[in-house]
């Protein structure tokens, strides 16, 4: 819905909550008039039930609304007396309306000093917890999120395995667009396996299903910097689907909610109004290669070739190859090929040029694809772009408010950006272009775009797949590595962790450092501190 929808919508459930409330009010000492008008009869209604003023503001928040509505709801009757567990059930099986009982209905007085504890130990635990779960999505939704690096994209600056903390204020909140959601759970619930949100997922009927009418436009709140060139960044992938990831196709037929699409870590490598290059694997903005931090070390595509590789078998060659990738700190890759007998790895050209001269190998050359040969998986899968993942582009980049000129040759490009992100209807008749039915030659973007790739450049699903990441797709900045585990992925008798990366940041130069040790010599002495504090305040 629009937001005009959207404050109509509203303003008709500040009508049902009049309705059904008046005569509550009027019992509890005010005046009929003010279960009407809206915001102002939330703030009288906590009054009434005597819980503080602040509690109006979650009540409006996303996700956070779906647990504090009910429980106003429950605390409503309880201030008439109406305070059982079955009272509390029927409040929140019948959406709220069992207060229309107790207004018409029932005959029911207003307790004015009633007591607000739970009578039950049961009650207080499940007060806790509620008011934990708020405060815990508050902090996700708004502030802070964690993060799990899942793949090796960004190999030698971020590891499988690290575990992160997203930063949502630097770009400033992005707002909840889905708001019939389990609370801090992505797009499936863990162990159900089943959606965690209501959404029709039709491709075809997003824009037309009552069920969608329910997301919230997208909004931003105000942050302190901008996405800028080598950032690393935590966004929604755009071509992301509901069953694959790792499907691309852009005619696909079903469909995610931005805020729900699977969440990705990627260096952002081209801002808004750049035209950017893949030459050989390395990135051209504007003709000028790009320049990475000094954390950041690209790795590529080597295949390896090792003495007698023919006569061993796997496990012979696993003995071999381990310690081998770990002396040279290499990343195991795609593994060993039967037909060409080679064993493909990601590493960096420096390790390469270390590896060569291993007593147990015959050679390592760099192994992608040469300029011109077209790679299907590669954005925008039209077959007059002849691109792979080690050339690719010229391309340039869309920037809010800039005006491209459209052609039949570049509209591939584009048309998803147009279309799918921007809310257009694209067509093509003959040789010309329609936008909302209407013939354009030109279209002039409402939003910046943005351009993330991986580091490991020929083993990373990035933007070379789908294209251009949109501003509203963008929720975060990984500040912060709290835990490392080597070997996440293969079971806990596996797992080492990495001390030298917990407790460090994600951005910096130089070597990294880690603040684990600090950071407990903090807390115990905050602990040490509390306890001389409260025996000295017992003495006196």
């Amino acid at each position: 819905m629009t937001w005009t929808e959207w404050f109509i919508f509203l303003l008709i459930l500040q009508i049902i909550h009049g309705l059904g409330t008046w005569k509550l009010y009027v019992k509890a000492g005010r005046q009929a008039w003010e279960a009407f008008v809206p915001i102002y009869n939330a703030i009288i209604l906590m009054k009434i039930i005597s819980r503080p003023w602040w509690w109006v503001i979650l009540m409006f928040l996303p996700i956070v609304n779906l647990i504090m509505i009910p429980a106003a709801w429950v605390e409503t009757a309880r201030a008439f007396g109406k305070d059982t567990k079955l009272d509390a059930l029927i409040c929140i099986v019948t959406f709220g309306f069992y207060l229309y009982y107790l207004n018409y209905v029932a005959d029911v007085n207003y307790i004015e000093n009633r007591k607000l504890k739970p009578k039950t130990s049961a009650g207080e635990w499940i007060t806790s917890i509620l008011f934990a779960i708020v405060a815990a999505t508050i902090v996700h939704t708004y502030f802070f999120q964690p993060f799990v690096i899942p793949s090796s994209s960004l190999e030698k600056s971020l590891l499988v395995g690290d575990f992160l903390i997203v930063s949502k204020i630097h770009y400033g909140a992005r707002g909840p667009m889905t708001t019939v959601a389990a609370p801090m759970v992505h797009d499936t619930i863990p162990k159900l396996g089943i959606k965690s949100y209501l959404y029709n997922d039709n491709f075809e009927e997003k824009n037309t299903s009552l069920l969608n009418k329910l997301q919230l436009p997208y909004f931003r709140l105000p942050g302190f910097e901008k996405v800028e060139r080598n950032d690393i960044v935590v966004f929604n992938q755009p071509a992301d689907t509901l069953l694959n990831m790792n499907d691309f196709n852009p005619d696909r037929n079903y469909y995610k909610p931005i805020d729900k699409k699977t969440n990705l870590v990627k260096r952002c490598v081209g801002l808004p109004g750049d035209t950017l290059e893949v030459r050989n694997g390395y990135v051209f903005i504007n003709g000028v290669q790009n320049e990475l931090p000094d954390r950041a070390k690209l790795q590529f595509s080597h295949d390896i070739v090792f003495k007698n590789i023919n006569a061993r078998s796997f496990p012979e060659l696993n003995q071999i190859t381990k310690p081998f990738l770990k002396k040279y700190d290499i990343t195991d890759g795609i593994g060993f090929n039967e037909t060409t007998k080679n064993y493909t790895v990601q590493t960096t050209p420096e390790s390469a040029n270390k590896a060569v001269v291993h007593p147990n190998v015959v050679s390592v050359t760099y192994a992608s694809d040469e300029k011109g040969i077209k790679d299907e998986r590669v954005f925008p899968h039209d077959a007059n772009y002849n691109w792979n993942y080690n050339y690719f582009g010229p391309i340039w980049i869309p920037k809010a408010g800039a005006t491209l000129n459209l052609t039949m040759e570049n509209l591939p490009l584009y048309k998803r950006a147009i279309g799918e992100y921007e809310g257009n209807k694209v067509v093509t008749r003959g040789n010309q272009i329609f936008i909302n039915d209407k013939a354009a030659t030109s279209y002039t973007f409402k939003q910046d775009y943005y351009w993330m790739m991986g580091d490991n450049r020929h083993n990373s699903i990035d933007a070379r797949a789908w294209g251009f990441v949109p501003y509203n797709h963008i929720f975060g900045k990984p500040v912060f590595i709290w835990m490392s585990i080597d070997g996440i992925n293969d079971g806990l008798k596996n797992w080492s962790f990495r001390w030298d990366r917990i407790f460090t940041t994600v951005s910096g130069t130089g070597e990294r450092r880690s603040y684990f040790i600090p950071f407990w010599v903090v807390v115990i002495g905050i602990y040490a501190f509390t306890k001389w504090r409260k025996k000295k305040k017992a003495k006196s």
